[in-house]
């Protein structure tokens, strides 16, 4: 199946109800309430692709900086994983600035940047009046574009190691409410990629302890709500959970969390 800047593009709407997450979909792109756009890049279809197809996607994507970084990168994995973590950040970005400000913008006019240092290094930017968040995990690249800030993290299906079981745990405690008991309920890394999304929509990614996002509830519609720690609300003071929007579900064998304003 061929790459297409032209993906399948769902309308606006309720976040579980519109996005698809199937690696076998070399990229899609949905509209979400927010409003946020979405783009979803099989990286598993990267992985197929012969090195000839490969040097096109980066010749036809990618800034000669974008390409000077990925050529330091010397596993195939990582390749892979970096090239559709920035074709899905690109994409998400174009689709948003379509939709919303009418913009013909085109994928390789999006300029990718990481935050150069500080506790935020890493984050990525990009050339244009909107804010981007990017997560990579099994076979996906997700990448969210919106018009301020805004955190996400997608993983996989996969055994959650005994000391971070733990950790989540704590999240269980007190299921009195119908909240928090969807919330008891909520599959453990799904509870991981709320507390990630949380501390990425603050660019800090892990450098802050995951303890410090206390789950507080998971609605039904798939809102739920957070505490931040003393530790975070020192870092940002307006680090109250009831100031954002979150949105967590399950998608298959992914879990996905998105945090906004």
């Amino acid at each position: 199946m061929p790459y297409r800047a032209t993906a399948p593009r769902a309308p606006a709407a309720g976040i579980g109800e519109s996005l698809v997450l199937d690696p076998s979909r070399p990229l899609y792109v949905s509209h979400v309430r927010g409003p946020l756009t979405v783009a979803v890049v099989s990286i598993a279809w990267l992985r197929e692709r012969s090195e000839a197809d490969r040097a096109a996607l980066r010749e036809r994507y990618l800034w000669d900086e974008e390409a000077a970084r990925l050529a330091t990168l010397h596993l195939p994995k990582r390749r892979s994983e970096w090239l559709a973590g920035r074709l899905a950040v690109k994409h998400s970005v174009c689709a948003y600035l379509r939709r919303h400000g009418g913009a013909a913008t085109a994928p390789h006019e999006v300029r990718v940047r990481p935050v150069a240092d500080g506790i935020r290094a890493g984050r990525p930017t990009v050339n244009a009046p909107v804010d981007v968040g990017l997560s990579h995990s099994g076979d996906l690249a997700v990448a969210v574009c919106g018009p301020r800030t805004v955190g996400i993290d997608l993983e996989s299906d996969r055994p959650v190691p005994p000391l971070l079981a733990e950790l989540l745990a704590v999240d269980r405690v007190g299921a009195r409410t119908p909240g928090r008991r969807r919330l008891a309920a909520m599959p453990l890394p799904l509870r991981w990629a709320c507390r990630e999304a949380v501390l990425k929509h603050f660019g800090f990614g892990l450098r802050i302890g995951a303890q410090e996002v206390e789950l507080r509830g998971w609605k039904d519609d798939g809102r739920f709500s957070w505490r931040a720690g003393p530790e975070l609300r020192r870092r940002v003071p307006v680090a109250d959970g009831r100031r954002f929007d979150s949105w967590a579900g399950r998608f298959g064998d992914y879990f996905l969390a998105l945090v906004w304003q």
